[in-house]
């Protein structure tokens, strides 16, 4: 099974970085459900503007908390490669 590693630009136009298996499922759930983090449901609408594939959950999950650790200009960056 596929991860991806996801970038978000919330509303406020700060970014939630995060990963799932199921990238259109996961964007509307940050979008309209209470399965949405916590830090994106009072930033609503989000937007993907990132993503990107991992081949297992450990891996997403390292790379995510590379990218956690990233500067904003850092991930704007990642963002517009």
């Amino acid at each position: 099974m596929a991860y991806f590693v996801y970038i978000l630009k919330c509303a406020d136009e700060t970014l939630y970085t995060g990963i799932t298996t199921d990238l259109e499922r996961r964007v509307e759930e940050h979008n309209s459900s209470d399965k949405g983090a916590k830090y994106t449901k009072l930033r609503r609408p989000v937007e993907l503007v990132y993503s990107e594939k991992s081949e297992n959950r450990s891996t997403a999950s390292k790379r995510e908390y590379v990218i956690k650790k990233f500067s904003r200009a850092q991930k704007l960056e990642l963002i517009n490669v």
